[in-house]
């Protein structure tokens, strides 16, 4: 076995519960009979053609993603890494810095810092870096209401997300978004939405935008491509099958990433889909559908490769399905009671950032001291971000009604012409603003 690959070691996962009935020889997942022991994996990615039973007619050949892990020849002399060192470093000073901010943000939530729902993205740092780090400043990403990460990923400012989280004028939109609505429109972040499904057709928008201006406004370096972040459950929303399909029919330069964490607030995923194999709804819409092991970074990157590349060649979109695991609660107002204490236990032990530690320490990519300053490098990092946040300024009364309509002019007017927001009792008997 070739270093690539057994640097790529499937885990096996603890059987999760469920109430279909099945037999016992019927496995659970598995539709290509697969040695994996991966949740729903096909050990090698095959999509099949697609035919039409009815008619004869054979639609063109679906585009295979290539597989997760190629083999490599190697000889007995050299080692072939996966990532240089730089790759490496990048990767890991990411994943940790989204770790050690998303640790912060509880600490912050429980001192009173914070306030509403807070979803914390522990867990899932592999498919947030394994995408992002791969995209140019002017692709795009769209979000959920867990988008702390991807923004940071992205590269907006860890002292403007914190300062966002903290309702500040400093925050990147201003103290008006908080938690669940990250946006920068300098680093192309199209928002994380509240509710499930909202960003998928936003990111659709911006990737016909993209093929727009390449094929009808003739920009030839216009070769943006849009990365749409979204759970689980999304995957039983219409609009995502609704954007499935029109990206599919004009070929849009998009990548939809299910992040698979295998629940929601307390619902198995296996308990809540008929057809818990989210990646196969990809084939069914004539687009490569993909799964991934998405605790594993270096996995992850090398199937966003594959998917940025084609949608940057004008080949269309791609569906990857990355099985994840989150390691708190929903949100931070969640107990975190329903899920199983072993099955938690188990994920655990296969933290994303611990696996790619091991492996560039194992590969000589770097020393544990190179490690421990990207670690001392990031906590410095965060404490500033938050002395920042902390002593930025609230946003003044005069800001409640900015950004609600495009044009304010004719809301909340009083008799006397001026804003009603003006008046000192506007706001008499609700919270501090």
């Amino acid at each position: 076995m070739s270093s690539a690959v057994s640097a790529m070691k499937i885990h096996q996962p603890l059987p999760l519960p469920t109430t279909a009935t099945r037999s016992p020889e019927t496995p659970l997942f598995d539709p290509f009979k697969s040695n994996s022991s991966f949740l729903g994996s096909t050990h090698k990615l095959r999509i099949n053609s697609l035919k039409s039973a009815s008619s004869g007619y054979r639609r063109s050949a679906v585009v295979a993603v290539s597989d997760v892990v190629k083999e490599k020849k190697l000889n007995n002399s050299s080692m072939v890494n996966l990532i240089t060192k730089e790759e490496g470093l990048e990767l890991y000073e990411d994943m940790v810095l989204g770790r050690a901010f998303e640790d912060m943000c509880a600490q912050m939530y429980y001192r009173g810092k914070m306030f509403g729902f807070v979803h914390l993205y522990n867990g899932q740092e592999a498919v947030s870096t394994g995408f992002i780090k791969l995209l140019k400043k002017e692709d795009s990403v769209c979000s959920t209401y867990r988008d702390h990460v991807h923004a940071l990923s992205k590269g907006v400012p860890a002292r403007a997300v914190m300062s966002e989280l903290f309702g500040k004028t400093t925050g990147c939109c201003r103290g008006q978004g908080g938690s669940m609505h990250m946006f920068s429109k300098e680093h192309n972040v199209l928002g994380g939405f509240a509710f499930i499904g909202e960003g998928i057709p936003v990111a659709t928008g911006a990737a016909f935008s993209s093929k727009y201006r390449r094929e009808v406004l003739k920009e030839a370096d216009c070769d943006h491509v849009t990365v749409a972040f979204f759970g689980d459950g999304t995957s039983n929303n219409g609009q995502f099958f609704e954007c499935l399909n029109m990206a599919a029919l004009w070929k849009l330069p998009i990548i939809f990433v299910v992040e698979n964490n295998l629940w929601a607030i307390g619902m198995s995923h296996l308990r809540a889909t008929s057809d818990p194999e989210i990646w196969k709804k990809g084939p069914a819409f004539g687009m490569p559908g993909v799964h991934v092991d998405g605790m594993d970074v270096l996995k992850v990157r090398e199937v966003a490769k594959e998917a940025v590349g084609r949608a940057r060649r004008g080949e269309g979109p791609t569906l990857v399905e990355c099985e994840t695991y989150r390691f708190r609660g929903h949100s931070l107002a969640d107990p975190d009671e329903l899920r199983d204490p072993a099955e938690k236990a188990h994920y655990a032990k296969r933290d994303p950032i611990t696996a790619l530690k091991k492996y560039m320490t194992e590969n000589n990519l770097a020393s544990e001291a190179e490690l421990k300053a990207i670690e001392k490098k990031i906590d410095e990092l965060i404490e500033e971000a938050v002395e920042f946040a902390d002593a930025s300024p609230h946003p003044s009364r005069s800001q409640l009604l900015q950004n609600v309509f495009a044009d304010p002019k004719g809301f909340g007017i009083g008799p006397d012409g001026k804003y009603r927001c003006e008046d000192p009792k506007f706001t008499e008997g609700t919270a501090h603003v």
